[in-house]
């Protein structure tokens, strides 16, 4: 080796660490402070001071302090308008909202560690709470747009879509708080088993499996009109009456 790659490598070795991204040092300094003097008590001003930048550049990334706390939420929400935007007619409504549900647990996933200090830090500042409560709200309504667009020829389409949105978005958050609570161990087997809840109740058949229902128009002679439903057994009771009422043409 010559003297002046050694000497290059030896450089190398003494430069220091590279520093983390301006807005990654934003974040991590807030919640070193979160941790040692608390939220109330931690200002911008502090925040800027110990990741030695200036006020600007903390509000060119964070439009308030609340935001600096949930610093992964726009990105994850644009990802997961994209994908339900890629959806096509083919794609089973229910089980694409529940999908793009996986991609909110999956952002809490990338993290663990952050994921439960935000937890727990949200559960002690009411603020905070209310503030997550507006960002799940934010989701819940993306998920509805969506199959607002894909149950449109349905009879009560909007309440449908409202319905399933904000059942995959509890079942989603019910999964999610249990595996924070164990502090950020396991969670994606329990995640799809909340939501194969949801798919179960609201969802239709799986590809390649019979219809859940038929009904079917039967007039024996002399007896009128009658019809007969044949159900397969944990078929959503709503999609059943869906089909239900134009054949009964909405008679009492």
């Amino acid at each position: 080796m010559s003297p002046s790659s050694a000497a290059r490598r030896d450089d190398k070795a003494d430069a220091p660490a590279m520093k983390p991204p301006m807005r990654d040092a934003l974040v991590s300094a807030a919640f070193q402070l979160f941790v040692e003097r608390g939220y109330e008590q931690t200002t911008v001003d502090d925040i800027v001071a110990l990741a030695g930048v200036g006020r600007r550049s903390f509000f060119r990334y964070f439009p308030s302090k609340e935001d600096v706390v949930f610093p992964d939420h726009e990105r994850c929400l644009a990802d997961l308008t994209a994908f339900l935007a890629a959806s096509d007619g083919a794609d089973e409504p229910v089980a694409r909202v529940c999908d793009a549900a996986r991609l909110v647990f999956g952002m809490y996933a990338e993290n663990p560690a952050f994921s439960v200090q935000r937890y727990r830090l949200t559960r002690e500042v009411p603020g905070l709470r209310a503030y997550e409560l507006s960002v799940v709200w934010r989701y819940e309504r993306a998920l509805a747009g969506y199959l607002r667009e894909r149950f449109a020829d349905r009879r009560e389409g909007t309440l449908q879509a409202d319905v399933v949105a904000a059942a995959v978005v509890a079942a989603h958050n019910n999964a999610l708080r249990s595996w924070l609570r164990a502090g950020g161990r396991g969670g994606a087997a329990a995640v799809d088993h909340a939501l194969g809840h949801v798919r179960a109740v609201y969802g239709g058949p799986a590809e390649g499996s019979p219809a859940p229902y038929a009904v079917r128009p039967v007039t024996p002679d002399g007896d009128g009109d009658v019809v007969v439903v044949v159900c397969r057994r944990g078929a959503p009771l709503w999609r059943v009456v869906q089909e239900l009422e134009p054949v009964l043409g909405g008679r009492d």
